[in-house]
């Protein structure tokens, strides 16, 4: 039909010159003239498709018409409810109509329009109890005004009938719109499209030395190209990293996602009856189950420590477990990684050397006869952790975990808590609060709390604490050193950063790839 119209366009304004206004037109297939928005929309589509080829030239006419609603098309059908009831009434002298009666005869919803406003054209009147005509014959106004629309889009009567049919929800306003059409410079008769490829059949035949060919337009923008995207936790990710380049941190190398049960817990002072080393908490490997031994004195030393005491503690007095110490598992935290690389910075202090050790990566220049060997060093690390949780809206049995250590001599609790306010302030964390907990292996230990503006309440956003003796002396630190320890999910900061209510909406399957592209840069 698209075709057949843009040709009766053509052949209109070969015969005519002008053609002044497109609702005169008779779409092909339809009987009646082109008067309606619809059509005029349909016309629309053929003018556009000939004047890329500039084949004609046309100008626009805006126009205000009004259409009917569902119920003025049932009025139009059956009359107007005042008509209705009114018809539906005895003569006066018969028998009156109750109400439930003319409910009955026409309808809860005519019953309740149509009486009132045929009481107040006197078209009825009461008797007793019922109803019953007021005049022998009427002239249903509504009924002729409503079809006068359906046919014009508009009323003789004027504006005032108008409103007082939209105020009755009988008709919409709605905007037209028809068109004035003229000769382009490239009009024909002929609506043959131009080619818009130069092929090799063209050029062999010599066909394209008759052929017309489309105009490009050089001005037009291409198709946008589809290239990658950050995920958001990938752009809050590298925000956090770059706080901690900036503080002079260095990242630990976290690439070991299977850890023994010593590294994740024993070597950190957690007990071995611990809760969180349950099936309930922890993913354990069945094959191969078990890891290779840690360093034979240091593992003693932990041994002695977790089932004697030394060092100022009495232990846990529990019998120590070689099997429970060897098990292989997802870790359940990036402090494992923390606690393999504090044992190699204090390997200058037992007087080892260890490939990669940190401590040669610490203050420059030749140590003294009486250096320890201690250096003080910095480190964070964001990573993978696995924890064997029930999956909803806020957990995940796979997540990412940002920690900070922070080594050196004479470290108080104080310090700890101003460098937790220097760090969370570089993320536009400015209003913290800090609650005692408990730890495992720290003591003491801090809950941090920062006031959400959104939520308007305080929202708990990490861990900290300062490493315990028993989990320092073992290694081989020298007495005064303290070590800071902190945590934080990736999640929760990401979550709250783009608004997400659902940790399965950020990652995994119903994660949305068009607002992986669009989310903007984080900014803290």
């Amino acid at each position: 039909m698209a075709e057949q119209l843009q040709q009766l366009i053509l052949d209109t304004l070969d015969a005519q010159l002008t053609l002044q206004d497109t609702r005169a037109l008779k779409i092909p297939g339809q009987s009646s003239t082109a008067s309606s928005h619809d059509a005029q929309i349909t016309i629309l589509g053929a003018l556009n498709s000939l004047f890329s080829r500039e084949m004609i030239t046309y100008e626009t006419h805006e126009v205000s018409s009004h259409v009917l609603t569902p119920e003025g098309v049932q009025i139009v059908r059956e009359g107007s409810h005042e008509a209705r009831v009114w018809a539906a009434l005895p003569e006066r002298g018969s028998a009156p109509f109750g109400a439930q009666d003319l409910r009955r005869a026409v309808g809860d919803e005519a019953a309740k329009v149509g009486q009132g406003r045929a009481f107040k054209s006197g078209w009825i009147a009461k008797e007793g109890n019922g109803f019953v005509k007021a005049v022998s014959n009427i002239t249903d106004t509504t009924q002729i005004e409503l079809r006068e629309v359906e046919s014009s889009g508009t009323l003789a009567a004027g504006e005032k009938a108008l409103a007082e049919l939209r105020k009755r929800k009988l008709i919409i306003q709605r905007k037209g719109q028809w068109f004035t059409v003229h000769k382009g410079v490239n009009f024909s008769t002929s609506i043959a499209k131009p080619e818009t490829d130069l092929t090799v059949d063209m050029l062999t035949s010599g066909s394209w030395k008759k052929s017309t060919f489309k105009k490009y337009n050089f001005d037009a923008d291409g198709i946008p190209t589809s290239g990658g995207a950050l995920h958001p936790i990938l752009k809050v990710r590298e925000e956090i990293r770059s706080i901690f380049l900036e503080m002079g941190f260095e990242e630990m190398p976290t690439g070991t996602f299977v850890e023994s049960g010593f590294w994740c817990f024993d070597a950190l002072f957690v007990p071995q009856l611990h809760p969180a080393r349950e099936l309930q908490d922890t993913f354990y490997l069945s094959d191969p189950s078990t890891s290779l031994p840690p360093p034979s004195d240091y593992y003693k030393r932990v041994a002695r420590v977790h089932e004697h005491g030394g060092y100022g503690s009495i232990g846990y007095r529990t019998p120590w477990s070689h099997e429970e110490s060897h098990k292989l598992l997802l870790r359940t935290h990036t402090t494992a990684s923390s606690a393999a690389m504090l044992y190699k910075l204090a390997a200058k202090c037992r007087g080892e050397d260890i490939d990669g050790d940190l401590s040669q990566k610490s203050q420059p220049g030749v140590a003294s006869p009486s250096d320890d060997g201690f250096r003080p060093a910095k480190l964070f690390s964001i990573d993978r952790v696995f924890r064997n949780e029930t999956m909803d809206a806020t957990h995940l049995a796979e997540f990412h975990q940002v920690e900070g250590v922070v080594a050196d001599r004479n470290l108080t609790l104080a310090d700890l808590i101003g460098f937790m306010r220097t760090f969370f302030r570089k993320m536009g964390m400015k209003n913290l609060r800090f609650k005692p907990a408990y730890n495992p292996y720290t003591e003491p230990s801090l809950e941090i709390f920062a006031w959400h503006p959104l939520l308007e309440k305080w929202v708990e956003i990490g861990n900290s604490g300062m490493f315990r003796p028993e989990m320092l002396a073992p290694m081989g630190f020298p007495p005064d050193v303290r070590v800071h320890g902190w945590g934080i999910g990736l999640e929760r900061p990401t979550m709250i950063r783009y608004g997400v209510n659902n940790i399965r909406t950020l990652v995994g399957h119903k994660t949305s790839i068009e607002n992986v592209e669009n989310s903007p840069a984080v900014m803290f």
